[in-house]
């Protein structure tokens, strides 16, 4: 016998409503960041060389500047998607756990911003 409603059982959801979408949203990232990486790291391989130049005219394609930027925005949520659960499975007081997460949130959306901010300036800088 069961006390979820037939509802919360075809759906699995939780009271909180989320269910699994935290689960999902960690996989699915996962999954995009596999042909990110690889797309990156054999582009850089295919360089004649890692001088700045070279990796201003890389990144003004078009195509380059767009999957960098969404390898840098999927790989930093993704890592924020875990740090999130690790203060939230180990952090036991309320309001410790409250400005861990608010402090994670901060410091994931200014260093997420600094690397896309980072890409710009390569590509588009003096």
């Amino acid at each position: 016998m069961s006390l979820r409603s037939p509802l919360g059982r075809v759906l699995g959801t939780g009271s909180a409503k989320e269910g699994v979408a935290h689960w999902w949203a960690q996989r699915v990232s996962a999954v995009a960041l596999i042909p990110l990486t690889l797309w990156f790291f054999f582009s850089l391989l295919a360089l004649p060389d890692l001088e700045f130049d070279t990796l201003r005219t890389w990144l003004g394609l078009p195509i380059s500047g767009l999957l960098a930027v969404l390898l840098v925005a999927v790989l930093f949520y993704h890592s924020y998607l875990g740090t999130m659960v690790i203060v939230e499975d180990y952090v036991h007081a309320a309001g410790v756990k409250l400005l861990g997460l608010l402090a994670l949130r901060f410091l994931y959306v200014l260093a997420g911003g600094a690397a896309v901010f980072a890409i710009l300036r390569v590509t588009f800088g003096p």
